[in-house]
């Protein structure tokens, strides 16, 4: 698919009347809602939607949740029904498979790189579970991939040592298209760390070799990190995403960013880059306040050039990326 089409999605309300069909495929293989401005006006939209959305091969390997399925196809259906004077068939028969399909906890989200290819990953359906957020993708994370797709230069070449990597997204899109010479993808919940891997593996990477790029993956405990395990890192760039929501862990990120950005044992500090929705501004200027706090003596500064938008999701929320330095 051409970046031509991924850039519609710069239009507010996601969809572009030029360009439906894909539009409704972008927001069905990441699970969003349909606007409710787009229409259809003919058979063959429909007959064309059909093939791009449930009955697409991406849909039949990475299913979105039953759920979402169900209301898409519902509403699909409904549109259908008010511009066109005959039922489809196929997708009457493309509801009663979901229909009579069981809900899982886990669904899968997919998101088109701009040449085209799928990133596909394995989420749980509830945002909270196993005892964490971490089970699925974040806006913020999204935001840093397409910041990362618009600066392939603050990754090309480098390690890259991502924290709080989530289900992966990131970087997986930054291992793809970025080409870093080593990845090290982090956490430190083995639920979240196994569908890291998972989700690493389903898109092609593996630690035992990928193409291109040294695959890591690294249980990496904030409050209990040892120094050594940072420097065998040796990262270039570090990043993260939607990694300040609790005033609980911001002393322990602030110190670990302050560990990192002086132990590479080299003249270069590495570049620090983090994104971040403000849900709680308290909670995000507290974190901001403590990088320069006496004992972190750290600096950042806001990076306010605007991204491109390749990916469907809420652009309203208010997402800040921050460099952070000595």
């Amino acid at each position: 698919m051409p970046h031509s089409r991924l850039r519609c999605l710069h239009d507010k309300n996601g969809t572009n009347s030029h360009d439906v069909p894909s539009n409704f495929q972008l927001l069905f293989f990441a699970m969003c809602r349909m606007s409710s401005k787009a229409s259809l006006t003919t058979i063959q939209i429909s007959l064309q939607l059909s093939g791009l959305t449930c009955l697409h091969p991406i849909c039949r390997q990475n299913p979105p949740s039953v759920k979402y399925r169900k209301l898409f196809l519902s509403e699909l259906i409904k549109r259908h029904e008010l511009y066109a004077s005959e039922p489809l068939d196929e997708l009457y028969d493309a509801l009663g498979d979901v229909i009579g399909a069981k809900e899982e906890t886990v669904c899968y989200k997919s998101y088109l790189l701009p040449s085209g290819e799928p990133v596909g990953l394995e989420e749980n359906v509830a945002v909270i579970s196993e005892g964490t957020t971490g089970l699925v993708t974040w806006e913020a994370a999204l935001h840093l991939a397409e910041w990362a797709l618009e600066h392939p230069d603050i990754f090309t070449g480098r390690t890259v040592l991502e924290l709080g990597s989530g289900v992966g997204l990131t970087g997986i899109v930054v291992c793809r298209v970025c080409k870093p010479t080593k990845y090290v993808f982090s956490d430190c919940h083995q639920s979240v760390l196994e569908r890291l891997r998972n989700n690493i593996t389903r898109n092609g990477l593996t630690e035992q070799g990928s193409p291109g790029v040294s695959v890591l993956t690294e249980e990496v405990d904030w409050q209990n990190v040892k120094k050594d395990q940072l420097r065998r890192i040796g990262a270039d760039t570090i990043i993260a995403a939607d990694v300040v929501y609790d005033p609980d862990i911001i002393g322990c990120l602030v110190r670990l960013l302050a560990e990192l950005l002086k132990c590479k044992g080299q003249q270069r500090h590495p570049e620090v880059y983090i994104a971040s929705t403000i849900r709680n501004p308290e909670t995000y200027n507290c974190f901001k306040n403590e990088l320069g706090e006496f004992n972190a003596g750290l600096k950042h500064i806001v990076i306010t050039h605007p991204v491109t938008q390749v990916f469907p999701y809420n652009r309203i929320v208010s997402i800040e990326m921050i460099k952070v330095h000595c």
